[in-house]
């Protein structure tokens, strides 16, 4: 059981490369954004991100005792799970606008590659620098702490999107 958690925490092994494991994991994410936008569907894909945060708090908590460490680096799960979250500040206009969200109606607009990047370096910034309270959610027990710090940086990135989109009128 405890491989298992290891290999789930560990994005399937992003988090045991050498460079930037964070980093790593959060590509992973964009895999994972990937697969809840495939159907199309809104509830699903909010469905599957409130699971992975579930998921993602067992899982990393657990392999962080098996680690016998706070956060080890190589946990990427919590980047994975959170990276979805970046973009509902464009999915969720996006929805009410009566767009199809799915993944291949997606794909194939050239600003949808644009708010991908724009979100994934977003997040990026906001979990290495950890304003606050994304600095102090670290400090909650277990993988509490180690997701939810993770799932603010999402917030904060959906915000700034979506405040861009606002001016942009994407």
């Amino acid at each position: 059981m405890d491989r298992a958690v290891l290999w789930l925490a560990r994005g399937g092994g992003l988090g045991l490369l050498p460079i930037a494991p964070g980093t790593w994991g959060s590509l992973g994410g964009i895999a994972w954004t990937a697969l809840l936008l495939f159907p199309g569907n809104f509830g699903f894909f909010l469905g599957g991100a409130l699971l992975g945060i579930l998921l993602s708090a067992w899982a990393c908590g657990r392999a962080a005792k098996v680690l016998k460490a706070a956060d080890p680096g190589e946990i990427v799960l919590d980047e994975i799970i959170a990276l979805p979250l970046c973009y509902l500040g464009v999915l969720i206009p996006l929805y009410l606008k009566g767009v199809d969200i799915s993944l291949m109606a997606l794909v194939q607009d050239d600003s949808a590659w644009a708010w991908a990047a724009a979100g994934f370096a977003l997040f990026r910034l906001f979990d290495i620098w950890k304003p606050s309270p994304i600095r102090e959610l670290q400090d909650l027990p277990g993988g509490w702490g180690i997701t939810l710090d993770d799932v603010m940086a999402g917030a904060f990135t959906a915000v700034v999107l979506y405040c861009v989109w606002l001016i942009v009128g994407s």
